[in-house]
C-alpha cells in the first residue's frame, strides 16, 4: 500500500479522503452529511492509503493544545476491510507523529472498533458518548 498525505484542501489526497469518508460514514453508517465536513478540515493533515492507485483507507489528524495529534475519520472501504490496511495506516501516522515530536495520539473510537485500537496500544479514557448517534469512547496512546 502506498500512503500519501496532504494539508491542501484542493489536493487529490483530500478529495480521495472525502470520497472514502462519504461512502463509509454518510452512506453506510448514516452520519448526517452536514456533520461529516467540519471546522477542522482546514487545519488537518489527510492520509490516504492506495492500492494500485485506488484510494482504500483514510484518516486525518490535527494538533491538540498540549502537543498531541488528534486522529479522526479513520475509514476503510468495504472491499478492503479485514486486510490490515487501517492498522498499517495508523502505524504510519504514529511514525509521522513521532517524527514531528508529538507526545501522544488521541481519537474518538466507535465502540464497535475499540478492540482494534486496544491492539494498537490505545487505552480507553473517559466515559461513553454519542457522536452522530454512534457510541464512542476517547482513546489515547502515549508516544
Amino acid at each position: 500500500m502506498e500512503i500519501k498525505n496532504s494539508t491542501d484542501l484542493s489536493s487529490q489526497v483530500y478529495k480521495d479522503a472525502l470520497k472514502i469518508r462519504y461512502t463509509v460514514f454518510v452512506e453506510e453508517q448514516a452520519v448526517p452529511e452536514d456533520m461529516e465536513i467540519d471546522e477542522f478540515e482546514s487545519i488537518s493533515t489527510y492520509f490516504v492509503g492506495y492500492i494500485n492507485d485506488l484510494p482504500v483507507v483514510t484518516a486525518r489528524c490535527y494538533e491538540t493544545d498540549d502537543n498531541g495529534w488528534h486522529v479522526q475519520r479513520v475509514a476503510t472501504t468495504k472491499e478492503y476491510r479485514q486486510q490490515g490496511l487501517a492498522k498499517e495506516l495508523l502505524i504510519h501516522i504514529e511514525n509521522v507523529a513521532q517524527q514531528h515530536g508529538y507526545d501522544y495520539l488521541i481519537l474518538g473510537a466507535q465502540d464497535q472498533a475499540q478492540g482494534f485500537y486496544l491492539k494498537l496500544g490505545y487505552q480507553v479514557i473517559g466515559d461513553q458518548y454519542l457522536d452522530a448517534g454512534i457510541e464512542h469512547h476517547d482513546m489515547k496512546k502515549t508516544l
